[in-house]
């Protein structure tokens, strides 16, 4: 081999080491628009309920941008304590800093100036695991007043008569409810609690002995307490959590494949905490729209609560990053200038996944403030987020900020979701894709009298599968399109959705550079020993 073709080799080989450590690292150029941009690794702890969202967009960032974003859901009482320590880049959290904690902490007093900022709405669900006659209900119904009740010990059974008010097309199993609640301080908690506080505060207070949220659920022996959104998800996922009920992000019922119920709002529907219904909700938030104040663009959900839009769910919220407006601990101006591009991809080209991931994406306004937010982070940049070209679902260049499209074109709801109409949605709910079997009708229900009219006798389960199987007659039961499902003269099939999943990206320029790499170590192998054959047919070799 000549000692032209071993020096070609060695660059070849060096220039492989080159890319592949480049991968390794992490720091490749954003675009080749900013090739010169190297973003540092950063880290931030927190908030477990908005956790699906940010793990799909540091993948996002990772695979397209080069951007090493390294988080854990520890929950948001540990994130907001990791940021005050200093030994985080940022935290997420659903509530703000706690000056007076209720477990009677210290306060929660960062060392270091910081600013809220909205990064994801989206509904505390309530995801269940329950079988009548050995099969799954995917579209139970419950009013705020259930809940609290569950939740406080006073509702024990699934067949208790304000349940089974609830859900007039179902034959409600004398079954155990098990309520799962959260066993570290988390903002799913205390958004769920600040809600009870506020609608039901008898039942809370003389269930707590606080007037307000904790972050730290009182549990009884008959609850059962888990570690994080995952834990509480997990457990009434399990065979074992037939009969359990926990509060939890609509994220993880989706990922779990798990329903939801559907919860009564001020205007006597019962909703589904969907992309569409959270933002309905959410046009009702008020926000503190003070830049001055320390508590600027944090949420007051009173009026979101009590929204009397039909389409409207009540435990909708938003989600927070808490950003550094100071260098201090851990942080540096470097990591300032990736966890402002960070936050330009969250508030605009990350909002588009935020539906599929179970979320609702923010509205306008909020993103504009959230741009501002950007700009007081050190190392940031001046720039904040143009609204022409960002990529958000809410709304499109000239709109006004007070809009939101997903709210402006939000369905109405069916019927049969009205309470008192005397009929039940069978649709599934969550990550439930199936309906539920007709079947499990209540006596005296739509679907139980539709059977009986259809079977000329019987009532419930019987006189349900009589109805199920094409009996005609007595009330009408209509999935939440306004399908029949059974009574009249027809059954209507299941419905159609589609599983979770996380989109892919695609390939992003680590994945380039591992190729690009692949393809000189093996020209490097490949290449100079034909060369050296080549000259030496040729008479030129050695």
């Amino acid at each position: 081999m000549t000692p032209k073709i071993r020096a070609a080799r060695a660059v070849l080989m060096l220039l492989a080491t080159a890319l592949l450590a480049v991968v390794a690292t992490g720091t490749i150029a954003a675009a080749p628009a900013q090739a010169a941009d190297i973003y540092e690794k950063i880290s931030g702890t927190g908030s477990t309920w908005s956790q699906n969202a940010l793990d799909q967009w540091r993948k996002n960032v990772a695979a397209n941008y080069g951007m090493v974003v390294n988080y854990s859901g520890v929950g948001s009482s540990a994130g907001r304590q990791d940021f005050i320590n200093g030994t985080v880049d940022f935290a997420v959290s659903e509530i703000p800093f706690q000056p007076n904690p209720e477990d009677g902490s210290p306060p929660e007093v960062p060392k270091t100036g910081y600013a809220y900022m909205p990064i994801v709405a989206g509904g505390t669900s309530f995801m269940y695991n329950l079988k009548i006659n050995g099969k799954r209900v995917t579209n139970l119904r419950l009013s705020g007043d259930v809940i609290t009740k569950i939740f406080t010990g006073i509702i024990t059974k699934w067949n208790d008569p304000a349940v089974q008010d609830d859900n007039p097309g179902l034959a409600m199993p004398d079954q155990s409810i098990v309520p799962v609640v959260r066993s570290d301080g988390s903002g799913s908690t205390a958004q769920f609690t600040l809600w009870m506080s506020k609608q039901y505060p008898d039942l809370w207070s003389s269930f707590s002995g606080r007037t307000g949220l904790t972050s730290q659920y009182p549990a009884t022996a008959a609850m059962k307490s888990q570690n994080g959104s995952l834990g509480v998800a997990g457990y009434v996922a399990q065979g074992y959590g037939e009969g359990a009920i926990t509060y939890v992000e609509y994220s993880y019922a989706k990922n779990s494949g798990f329903p939801v119920a559907k919860v009564l709002n001020s205007a006597g529907y019962y909703v589904e905490p969907r992309a569409t219904s959270v933002a309905v909700a959410l046009m009702q938030a008020q926000i503190d729209e003070n830049p001055s104040s320390p508590d600027y663009l944090t949420q007051i959900l009173d009026n979101v609560y009590n929204n009397g839009d039909p389409r409207s769910y009540p435990l909708s919220s938003y989600s927070y990053m808490i950003v550094p407006t100071q260098v201090a601990g851990i942080f540096t101006e470097e990591k300032g200038k990736t966890l402002g591009a960070f936050a330009r991809y969250m508030l605009c080209e990350g909002q588009q996944q935020a539906d599929t991931l179970g979320y609702s994406p923010l509205p306008m306004n909020l993103v504009l403030a959230g741009s501002t937010q950007i700009s007081r982070i050190p190392g940031a940049g001046a720039t904040g987020i143009d609204e022409n070209s960002c990529n958000n679902p809410t709304f499109s260049p000239g709109d006004s900020p007070n809009n939101n499209q997903l709210a402006i074109t939000a369905p109405q709801p069916a019927d049969c979701d009205k309470k008192g109409s005397g009929s039940q949605c069978t649709t599934g709910t969550g990550g439930a894709t199936e309906n539920t079997d007709p079947t499990g009708a209540a006596p005296g229900g739509a679907a139980a009298d539709a059977g009986a009219s259809a079977a000329g006798a019987g009532t419930g389960a019987g006189a349900g599968a009589a109805a199920a199987s094409g009996g005609s007659g007595g009330a009408a039961v209509y999935d939440e399109n306004g399908a029949l499902v059974s009574g009249g003269s027809a059954v209507a099939g299941a419905a159609v959705s589609s599983p979770f999943t996380l989109p892919d990206p695609g390939m992003g320029p680590q994945q380039w550079l591992m190729v690009a790499a692949g393809v000189l170590l093996l020209a490097a192998v490949i290449v100079p020993p034909l060369a050296s054959r080549r000259l030496k047919r040729g008479g030129g070799g050695s």
